[in-house]
């Protein structure tokens, strides 16, 4: 398998989980993002933006805060990280309106996050297209060297990194049992956790993930302080 260190334990919080996939090095970050090391590309999946102005449409009224803390939470991970590109795989809207309802504020810093670097959009089935005001490049998928990126996995593909699933592992350790966002990683695929404020999981025992990881899967969970490679054995449905 295309996997994880072995020298990362279960035990241990990391700031990033490191592997190959498809001949590129990754690193999976502790903010919940991908790094591809090599041509310092950022990859965040499932921003979801504007999903509680669209959850108040219907009358399901949240606080409306999610775009903007999920805005910032993206902005610390690029000063951070400090990448030349960022790929956004998908679903980074809720709706097809969501765009439309982005407060002025929300809606400058976005455009400020894309200075200084590429920014590619990828669609996703909650957000198939997106306005021209936003920036950025837009696509279906985007290649690169043996790797494609795309917001659905598809489980005849090979070298892939895809999102819209929003993982999750329910962890037992210790005499206790948590239930976090995770990377899954597996031969030919890894698919990555949901970054917006208000996205939801699916644990990573359901049956949406056999297919994609018939080989076996290797997991690593996003904690306060760090991302924690888990074993098997630790995982647990809901």
């Amino acid at each position: 398998m295309s996997s994880a260190r072995k020298q990362q334990t279960d035990a241990a919080a990391f700031d990033t989980w490191s592997f190959e996939l498809g001949g590129v090095a990754l690193s999976a970050d502790r903010a919940g993002v991908v790094m591809m090391e090599a041509s310092r590309t950022l990859i965040v999946s499932d921003l979801h933006l504007e999903k509680g102005s669209a959850r108040a449409r219907f009358g399901a009224f949240l606080p409306p805060y999610d775009t903007r803390t999920t805005l910032r939470r993206l902005a610390e991970a690029i000063e951070r990280l400090r990448p030349r590109t960022v790929v956004a795989l998908g679903d980074s809207f809720h709706d097809v309106g969501g765009a439309a309802r982005l407060g002025a504020d929300d809606r400058a810093e976005l455009m400020a996050l894309q200075k200084g670097r590429d920014w590619l959009w990828i669609a996703g089935n909650h957000d198939p297209e997106l306005p021209g005001d936003l920036g950025g490049e837009r696509a279906t998928l985007w290649r690169h060297r043996r790797l494609t990126l795309r917001h659905q996995p598809e489980v005849e593909s090979a070298g892939e990194v895809a999102g819209h699933l929003h993982p999750c592992a329910k962890v037992a350790r210790d005499g206790h049992v948590q239930r976090r966002p995770c990377f899954v990683l597996g031969p030919t695929r890894l698919v990555m956790p949901a970054f917006g404020a208000y996205t939801g999981g699916l644990n990573v025992l359901d049956a949406a993930f056999a297919g994609l990881f018939a080989d076996g899967l290797a997991v690593a969970v996003i904690g306060r302080s760090g991302v924690y490679p888990v074993a098997s054995r630790q995982l647990r449905a809901d």
